[in-house]
């Protein structure tokens, strides 16, 4: 079945399934004192809104929420489309607590047990 939609519903459409996948999204990425919502991550970059978007380079910071998950080194791409894709020169994991400076045994007591 053929439909045909009017270049305003399908406007209207598009603003509404980006303002759903803006609510329910997390993902930030910090610049400085400037937060971007993300629309997507994956392995080799992520992708902006075009209209939102900044032409960025640099290091920049990835949260989910709260939760600080990388920090990376960036490259500004071409859009595609209405999507800006930005690409990681470096992308670096934070890490969930402290870095260990010695070899831990296998065998090593995880807690002291009392008298």
């Amino acid at each position: 079945m053929d439909a045909f939609l009017s270049k305003e519903v399908l406007n209207g459409l598009e603003r509404a399934r980006k303002q759903a996948q803006r609510k329910k999204n997390r993902l930030r990425l910090h610049v400085g004192d400037e937060v971007y919502p993300l629309l997507r991550l994956s392995d080799d970059g992520f992708e902006m809104d075009a209209e939102a978007a900044p032409h960025l380079r640099g290091f920049v910071d990835i949260y989910d929420g709260a939760k600080h998950l990388a920090s990376c080194l960036i490259i500004h791409s071409e859009p595609e489309g209405n999507i800006m894709r930005y690409e990681y020169k470096r992308h670096t994991n934070v890490a969930e607590g402290p870095a260990k400076d010695f070899a831990v045994d296998d065998n090593a007591p995880v807690a002291l047990i009392g008298r």
